[in-house]
């Protein structure tokens, strides 16, 4: 989709001391934003322009395509798939990734449940060394979000991650 919509007009952070309309859409794109939302604005605002649209958008349309023809044959056999949520565990409470590429790169797992319209979701399966927290991603049928529930609820009852508390600062919550 086009996040070139969230203009933060309609919806975003406001300030009581906004005094033009300028001033509203500055504080709300500049304080309301984080640098990766920014970033992603603008790269689908460029790729949806004049002159870019097909060589990115119809492109990118046809690919989605594909995906979801690849997860609905997967689906005749198999009742949901069970993956990584992450190719890495958590970042630490203040700590980030700067290059844009890497922030990328953290969530392709999770991008194809979206392209192909699927639903998914995350639960902790584990952590690692230094106590962060390791996701396992169930992914299902269109319209099938009863059972990604069914198994989560099995597999929480049969594992005992959800009785761990994480640690921030040393400090279990």
């Amino acid at each position: 989709s086009n996040l070139a919509r969230y203009d933060g007009v309609g919806y975003g952070c406001r300030t009581p001391d906004e005094t033009s309309l300028i001033d509203m859409y500055k504080r709300t794109r500049q304080e309301g934003f984080g640098d990766e939302v920014k970033r992603r604005i603008m790269l689908g605002t460029y790729v949806l322009s004049k002159g870019y649209y097909e060589n990115y958008y119809g492109k990118a349309q046809r690919v989605r395509t594909l995906i979801k023809e690849d997860f609905d044959r997967v689906f005749q056999n198999f009742d949901a798939l069970i993956t990584p949520t992450s190719p890495t565990v958590a970042f630490k409470i203040g700590e980030k990734i700067d290059d844009p590429l890497k922030m990328y790169l953290s969530d392709i797992f999770t991008i194809s449940a979206n392209l192909a319209g699927i639903p998914g979701m995350s639960t902790l399966c584990g952590f690692n060394q230094d106590d962060l927290p390791i996701g396992l991603q169930i992914l299902a049928k269109p319209f099938d979000e009863p059972m990604l529930l069914r198994i989560a609820y099995a597999y929480e009852q049969n594992t005992v991650w959800h009785e761990r508390r994480a640690k921030i600062s040393g400090q279990e919550l």
